[in-house]
């Protein structure tokens, strides 16, 4: 099982509940192929940098799971398909990120953040 975080894109006209369903059929998925979900993050509607299908904002939202490295072939078609999502990446995370994820999910500030205060 390996480590990964997945964000998608979807389109600002998604309601709430379609929003979190789409979430929930992704969560599901990764559990159904014995797969893990570490932690979901919503981040809702957010500015794109540039326009997407003449859209200036996404809801955004990260999910960070554990899954064999055969599962994002499955992964990656089932976004494909699916029509309101704009864009969509995932990507495999080492042990320093899956570090720094757990820590700063538990509230720990960086070393940035402390110089910074």
């Amino acid at each position: 099982m390996n480590n990964y975080e997945l964000m998608v894109i979807f389109t600002p006209v998604l309601s709430d509940d379609e929003f979190k369903a789409a979430q929930k059929k992704y969560m599901d998925l990764v559990k159904d192929n014995g797969g893990e979900i570490v932690h979901s993050n919503p981040w809702g509607l957010k500015s794109l940098a540039y326009p997407i299908d003449k859209k200036t904002t996404g809801l955004y939202w990260v999910m960070e799971y554990k899954a064999p490295t055969s599962f994002n072939e499955k992964l990656n078609i089932q976004l494909l398909r699916d029509e309101s999502q704009m864009r969509f990446m995932y990507t495999a995370l080492d042990k320093y990120a899956v570090e720094y994820n757990a820590k700063k999910r538990g509230g720990v500030s960086s070393l940035t953040e402390k110089a910074e205060a």
